[in-house]
């Protein structure tokens, strides 16, 4: 009797914590941002020589924000316990061009040219944000 009593009180607890987790991590807040960089390139010639670097600040997208996760006891894993992790993180990528305009050759020299003076890249950055099942890392 008393060890179905003891059973009793623990399988409570581990429903009363599961709700009480459920609770907690219930809100969730991934958004996508913008967010200023500074951004430098160099440019090498076929020898391997600084031919220019060019450098500016850019206005981007980041995801930043929180995602629920939970950790529960499991009979059916291996380690006893069941875990759904999410991050925030990107859905998918875009690709955009972007001018760095601040150009200066290997001596330091700002270059005026037009050829020259800009360099054009290409960024990927977050086209959106959302909660996404984490990858487990493997050790």
């Amino acid at each position: 009797m008393m060890f179905m009593l003891e059973i009793s009180l623990i399988l409570s607890t581990l429903i009363l914590t599961s709700e009480t987790i459920a609770q907690v991590t219930d809100d969730e807040s991934c958004e996508t941002l913008q967010s200023e960089v500074h951004i430098t390139k160099d440019e090498y010639d076929e020898i391997g020589r600084l031919r220019r670097t060019c450098s500016g600040d850019v206005s981007v997208t980041k995801c930043e924000g929180f995602c629920s996760s939970q950790v529960q006891p499991s009979v059916a894993s291996t380690t006893g316990f069941s875990k759904e992790c999410y991050c925030c993180r990107e859905s998918y990528l875009k690709e955009r061009q972007i001018m760095l305009h601040h150009c200066y050759d290997a001596d330091g020299i700002k270059l005026t040219s037009e050829e020259d003076g800009m360099m054009e890249i290409k960024i990927r950055e977050p086209a959106d944000c959302k909660c996404i099942k984490c990858r487990e890392i493997s050790r």
